[in-house]
């Protein structure tokens, strides 16, 4: 890396170790690492993290945009991908082009038709008992370098201590829910505003940052909107 990204570096780090000071807001920091990754790793699109529930379920937490959120869904829809099998079994996996690797013979062609070419999924666990992946998506087929692996690899165990900590705060199931909330809106966003998923997704961001309100806080406020509308609608 050249100086000025060393710089930037050092700079995002900084705020990521800010982010991780307990009582730590565990939506706010998982955002701020996710964002990081796409910011400082070159080649990367998209992220998010991937985390298992006592109940043997696995959700969304933190994506950079609404296509990491159907990459990650669909690859819980077919039981099969890169993100699944980091948060289940494997320390790492990685794909250099999902259009041509079989691994994935469902998953592959439907993440290649939502743009994603090339994956990385980096496992992690925190105490007690919290497990999942942080996922990075790529838009260019073969975007994964040995830079790009070492620094997601020091982001996941970022990502691992801020789980620990929210464990011990108990305030991972509210983030769980929080993000799953995000992804309704951005489908109710979609649908009202005959929107892609990037632009939903943006659509959310600014109304958060303009209000100076939490991304969460907007998608409850929308999905409760429809919620409504849908039951006077059925009046």
């Amino acid at each position: 890396m050249n100086l000025p990204r060393d710089t930037h570096l050092i700079e995002v780090m900084t705020e990521v170790a800010a982010a991780l000071l307990v009582p730590i807001d565990l939506d706010e920091t998982l955002d701020r690492i996710t964002a990081s990754v796409t910011e400082t790793i070159p080649g990367v699109d998209y992220a998010s993290v991937s985390v298992t529930t006592r109940g043997g379920q696995i959700r969304t937490l933190a994506p950079t945009g609404a296509i990491a959120i159907q990459a990650d869904e669909l690859q819980y829809e077919f039981g099969e991908g890169p993100c699944l099998q980091a948060a289940l079994t494997e320390p790492v996996v990685e794909v250099d082009d999902l259009t041509s690797d079989l691994r994935w013979p469902t998953y592959g062609p439907k993440a290649a038709a939502l743009g994603v070419k090339s994956q990385l999924s980096f496992q992690f666990r925190a105490d007690p008992h919290v497990r999942g992946a942080l996922n990075l998506y790529a838009t260019q087929p073969h975007a994964i370098d040995g830079e790009c692996r070492q620094l997601s690899a020091m982001f996941a165990a970022l990502v691992a201590v801020a789980m620990g900590w929210a464990r011990r705060d108990q305030t991972l199931g509210q983030a769980v829910v929080s993000h799953t909330t995000v992804g309704q809106a951005v489908g109710v966003i979609m649908e009202r505003y005959r929107l892609d998923p990037d632009r939903a997704f943006g659509f959310l961001v600014r109304t958060s940052q303009n209000g100076n309100i939490k991304l969460h806080q907007v998608a409850e406020r929308i999905v409760a909107d429809a919620a409504r509308t849908a039951q006077r609608n059925e009046q």
